[in-house]
């Protein structure tokens, strides 16, 4: 995706809030991959770094040491490659993850799967709104994705456009947008399959009033949505 952007960026990268990722733990690494990345799209920053997935505790402990991926990014930041620095994840521990990282560690923005089923864990929603409260007190950016996702692909390919199934009927992906939009503090992030995006487009577009339980509990019978995740790992379904 780089590599696809560095023309694109060209001409246009005044107008964009470019973000990048590095999975890398120690800052040696995560360094040259931000530099790597730099190279690709031919720019000389980006307005965001994110660390991926940062939820298994040995690399969260690597990541935040003497010489980890957060001090690195962080002179980086100093440096002017970066302005802002986040931290992303999958499963249901990283809502935790996530607060005892902002404990640590600035992070502008955070990012972790929001939709009606991941929510319907009372333990990850649990997490999810001690989250929210340290975000709202500390300013933090909260970017949601698998708002869409129906579930694990029934024959487990995940070589698709989405490694997991989407939805892709205009009416329940308009109920899923707004089950996000409609909460004050969330973004949402559009799915990786990209001919549904003219879809969460419009629903984003229009009104962003929360759909009703009852609505959401219909569209997960009727789409027989599932959980991406179960005790932080992907779901065999």
């Amino acid at each position: 995706s780089e590599d696809r952007l560095r023309p694109f960026l060209a001409e246009h990268r005044a107008s964009v809030f470019l973000a990048t990722k590095t999975g890398e733990r120690t800052g040696a690494a995560a360094r040259a991959e931000l530099e790597k990345s730099l190279e690709r799209m031919d720019v000389d920053h980006v307005d965001l770094i994110q660390l991926h997935n940062l939820v298994d505790p040995d690399e969260w402990d690597t990541a935040f040491s003497p010489g980890g991926a957060i001090e690195s990014l962080a002179t980086a930041r100093d440096e002017g490659l970066v302005k802002h620095i986040g931290v992303t994840g999958h499963g249901v521990p990283i809502a935790g993850m996530h607060v005892r990282s902002l404990e640590r560690f600035d992070f502008a923005s955070v990012l972790l799967p929001i939709n009606f089923v991941m929510l319907d864990n009372p333990a990850y929603r649990s997490d999810v709104e001690r989250l929210l409260d340290v975000c709202a007190d500390r300013k933090v950016a909260v970017q949601t994705i698998k708002s869409i996702a129906r579930g694990m692909w029934a024959d487990g390919d995940t070589n698709r456009f989405s490694w997991y199934e989407p939805l892709t009927d205009p009416e329940p992906i308009g109920r899923a947008v707004r089950y996000v939009l409609s909460h004050p503090q969330m973004f949402l992030n559009t799915t990786s399959d990209a001919r549904l995006v003219p879809m969460i487009v419009d629903a984003a577009r229009g009104d962003l009033s929360a759909p009703t339980d009852d609505e959401m509990r219909a569209d997960v019978e009727r789409e027989g949505i599932t959980p991406l995740f179960v005790d932080g790992e992907r779901s065999p379904i």
